[in-house]
């Protein structure tokens, strides 16, 4: 098995450029409507997830008081820089926050919880998913709506072999440098819904040497999310909307 860090981890590369690879990620485009649409005029929302900032300082800057809350403070440091560069006014109406979706209280409610691309879906879908669920209960006014965003199981399966030699991204990064990634493992497990890769982050500068590298584990598990919702007092309020081919954004009313 390859040594790599935790996806998003302290120094992981996944962490330090996930703007450019969300950006160029066709997958995820789009998905800052999907959330505003959900949400009334000056509606207050805690974004389980916030990474950067992405989603965050989009809604914000559409009227929206948003607390975003994420567990990895590399993630989040990046976030505050971004939050630092809008105007006052709109920087007002952001909130974030360290912490574990499976485990927050933040003594107040919202009248929409959003758990963006594919959060939900780093951690067991167990107990933790259910924590999850309850985490978004906890925080939602009653009638209020919660959106996860969660990767296609027939997707993850059907992924297919790999070749560690193939570069799956070459993104410019607009001074010269390109941000490289490649995948070296990949493994599916049945039941568990497990889907682990070993990607390797590479950066190479303008002649194309390379300046940086990382090799990064990343974890996804999928199961229906229906019981769990139901379980913790959700019924689903319309169809799950797909989200780039490979992933539904599922939208569950509280009860």
């Amino acid at each position: 098995m390859v040594k790599a860090k935790p996806y998003y981890a302290e120094g992981a590369l996944s962490a330090l450029y996930y703007d450019v690879v969300t950006a160029a990620d066709a997958r995820v485009r789009g998905d800052e409507a999907v959330y505003v649409d959900l949400a009334q005029p000056g509606a207050e929302i805690l974004e389980l997830g916030a990474g950067t900032g992405r989603l965050t300082c989009y809604l914000a800057a559409r009227g929206f008081t948003v607390t975003g809350v994420d567990i990895a403070a590399a993630m989040l440091a990046q976030a505050r820089k971004r939050v630092g560069a809008l105007e006052p006014e709109v920087a007002a109406h952001v909130t974030l926050r360290l912490g574990d979706l499976t485990a927050l209280d933040l003594k107040q409610t919202f009248d929409l919880v959003i758990c963006p691309y594919h959060t939900l879906a780093h951690i067991p879908a167990g107990a933790a998913w259910k924590n999850g669920f309850l985490t978004a209960a906890r925080h939602l006014v009653p009638g209020g709506l919660f959106a996860v965003h969660l990767p296609k199981l027939e997707v993850m399966q059907g992924l297919g072999a790999i070749d560690p030699k193939a570069r799956v991204m070459d993104q410019p990064m607009g001074d010269g440098r390109r941000l490289l990634i490649y995948v070296r493992e990949r493994s599916f497990r049945p039941g568990l819904n497990r889907l682990e890769q070993v990607l390797d982050y590479a950066v190479v500068d303008a002649a194309g040497v390379e300046v940086q590298r990382s090799s990064e584990r990343l974890v996804l598990y999928m199961q229906d999310p229906q019981p769990f919702a139901e379980a913790t007092g959700f019924t689903l309020d319309r169809q799950p909307i797909d989200q780039g081919g490979d992933g539904d954004i599922w939208v569950f009313r509280k009860v």
